[in-house]
């Protein structure tokens, strides 16, 4: 592709060599330019592209995209833009033939609750005939063929290319978990979303956003754009009207607005609800559906939302509200999501990937709600991230746990015992000796496994999914629910 045609979407300040140059491929990592690449150098947390333009060159780059002067060959195209962040979205949007306006296009966001509603809406649109790709935190998806995820959201180039994969490969419908790194990072620009969900907005990524103001208006890009593009397939947004900041996203929607939630200002709203520790059941009201039945495999209140929330999403598409739940009622559950580790104990023991002071409070309460004997907590908080989380989530485990006991998360390169004791500051305002510090991780789970006893819920939280553990910057094996089959396993044997 001419690399006249890359750059028309573009602020291009200045351009010093051929624009006619055939461009093979892009890349904004040195070490996988090709010959005949265009190069992108983008300012990253740790290292700057623009130090690696020798690099790409060498590597035979015929052209870099740039946003401050740097030295190249002749023969070699550099293009000076504003932001090559955004330069990288929309030239990899346009490499890749704007794939998504090829598809249905559904976005999902909000601090809490966007896999599970990712996974939700993606079952919906499979058991409706569609062939679905979904992109998130856990895998990504075309049709049935998973690939290997770093971020919730991919880096631009990545995203576009495995968008136009799914376009290649016959998928209709495309699913994607929407992180405020990747509004913020532009990841998305070049992205024409159909569909944008909001799940809800509680405390998190404030070592990356500057306050709650700045984390909300990140999030209302996606909806400010939503009306915007060539297709023409309805485009709308779906809203939990119960969260405290729906009325901000509303009003930033670009397209009409369908909410959902427990109150009777939803649109859609779920009452009757009943749950329990095997799932949850609900009636879905609106003036405009009429009422169904479900009845999900999925448990606590939580959960009752991010189903209301896909459920709103597919009927408010197109999708029967009868195809809707028994799409649903087959979905057995979504990895480390309130997941069961079940070896035969008389207790429970359930993972999930709860890192924020809500998530935590939401899984502490629904497992309060279904334990018939103590709630044992055991949980931490990541290194290098926002700090002042930490005593919430002492708090919240201090107030809804029996047995608290707090471990290493993934630290990172901060120090354990320091993070440890920002959550202490938490803990200790509600029960001030009424807890246990085990850094190690595998510890803390063996110690929570061999506490319990029947009737007892112990709540393995913060890594859910995770396969890993990041220590200084090792990123090493680890599984919590393989460390609870060992455990338990252990117990057995005793």
């Amino acid at each position: 592709m001419l690399l006249n045609d890359l750059l028309k979407n573009i602020a291009v300040l200045n351009m010093e060599g051929d624009g006619s140059t055939d461009i093979r491929g892009i890349s904004y990592d040195s070490r996988k330019v090709r010959p005949g690449f265009l190069f992108v150098a983008v300012e990253g947390f740790k290292t700057d592209g623009h130090n690696y333009v020798g690099r790409a060159v060498e590597a035979g780059a015929a052209a870099v995209l740039v946003q401050r002067m740097v030295e190249v060959p002749s023969g070699v195209t550099r293009v000076i833009t504003g932001d090559t962040r955004k330069g990288l979205a929309m030239v990899s949007a346009a490499f890749y033939g704007c794939p998504s306006r090829e598809l249905l296009l559904v976005g999902v966001t909000g601090t809490n609750g966007k896999t599970t509603t990712t996974s939700l809406i993606a079952s919906i649109y499979r058991g409706a005939g569609k062939k679905a790709g979904l992109i998130g935190t856990i895998a990504n998806y075309i049709g049935d063929r998973k690939l290997d995820v770093s971020h919730t959201t991919p880096e631009s180039a990545d995203l576009q290319e495995i968008l136009r994969d799914m376009v290649n490969e016959g998928v209709s419908v495309a699913v994607m978990e929407v992180s405020s790194h990747a509004l913020s990072l532009e990841r998305v620009a070049g992205c024409e979303f159909d569909v944008a969900v909001f799940t809800n907005l509680t405390q998190d990524h404030l070592d990356f956003h500057r306050d709650m103001e700045e984390y909300l208006e990140v999030k209302a890009r996606l909806f400010r754009n939503i009306g915007v593009g060539e297709k023409k397939l309805p485009k709308y947004a779906v809203v939990n009207a119960d969260d405290p900041y729906s009325a901000s996203i509303a009003e930033a929607s670009g397209a009409p607005v369908v909410t959902y939630g427990l109150s009777e200002k939803a649109d859609v709203r779920a009452v009757d609800i009943k749950v329990t520790g095997r799932g949850c059941s609900f009636t879905a009201v609106s003036e405009k559906y009429g009422a169904i039945d479900l009845s999900l495999r999925l448990t606590g209140l939580f959960n009752v939302y991010n189903t209301l929330a896909a459920y709103t999403a597919a009927v408010e598409g197109g999708i029967s509200p009868g195809l809707v739940k028994e799409a649903l009622e087959r979905v057995p559950g979504v990895p480390g999501r309130f997941e069961t580790v079940d070896c035969g104990q008389d207790f429970t023991v359930v993972v999930d990937y709860a890192h924020t002071p809500d998530g935590l409070e939401n899984i502490l309460k629904a497992a309060r709600t279904v334990a018939s004997g103590r709630v044992i907590t055991v949980f931490g908080c990541g290194g290098d991230r926002d700090r002042t989380k930490r005593p919430i989530m002492g708090e919240i485990a201090g107030r809804y746990s029996q047995v608290p006991i707090i471990t290493s998360d993934n630290p990172r390169t901060e120090d354990p015992d320091i993070i440890i004791r920002d959550i202490e500051e938490g803990i200790k305002r509600v029960v001030p000796g009424g807890y246990r510090v085990i850094p190690d991780r595998r510890e803390a789970i063996r110690a929570a496994v061999a506490e319990a006893k029947s009737g007892d819920m112990v709540v393995i939280a913060g890594k859910g999914h995770e396969d890993y553990q990041i220590i200084g910057t090792q990123k090493l094996p680890f599984d919590d629910r393989e460390e609870v089959r060992n455990a338990l396993e252990a117990l057995e044997k005793k």
